[in-house]
């Protein structure tokens, strides 16, 4: 099983960017999926959290709320983070995690399966 996480790049400030998170081995609309963060020199900030679509509920950190967004595509077993009106602030290696417990619904108390990071930068 594993998560692989996709579609970062570099994007001016205000523009935006869509992550991907494909899931492999499992059925991803059963879990709830987290995004997180990290910057150079920084610790690791979680960004967002939709829970299983049992609940469907989203959570995001009060920094992305009201320009990113979080969504299912469970045909494509794919989670995406939709970033709108990017800051440089939103530089960061963005990475997608799951607890892997059928129902789960945010917060998420651990997370044990991580994808690997896609880096984005926003910069002039």
């Amino acid at each position: 099983v594993q998560l692989q996480a996709s579609g970062g790049g570099l994007v001016q400030p205000g523009g935006s960017l869509r992550l991907s998170c494909a899931a492999s081995g499992f059925t991803l609309d059963y879990y709830a999926i987290g995004w997180f963060r990290q910057a150079p020199g920084k610790e690791r900030e979680g960004v967002s959290c939709i829970s299983s679509s049992d609940d469907g509920s989203t959570y995001y950190v009060d920094s992305a709320k009201g320009r990113f967004t979080m969504s299912r595509d469970n045909a494509k077993n794919t989670v995406y983070l939709q970033m709108n009106s990017l800051k440089p602030e939103d530089t960061a290696v963005y990475y997608c995690a799951t607890d892997l417990r059928p129902g789960s619904s945010c917060p998420v108390l651990e997370y044990i399966l991580w994808g690997q990071g896609t880096l984005v930068t926003v910069s002039s």
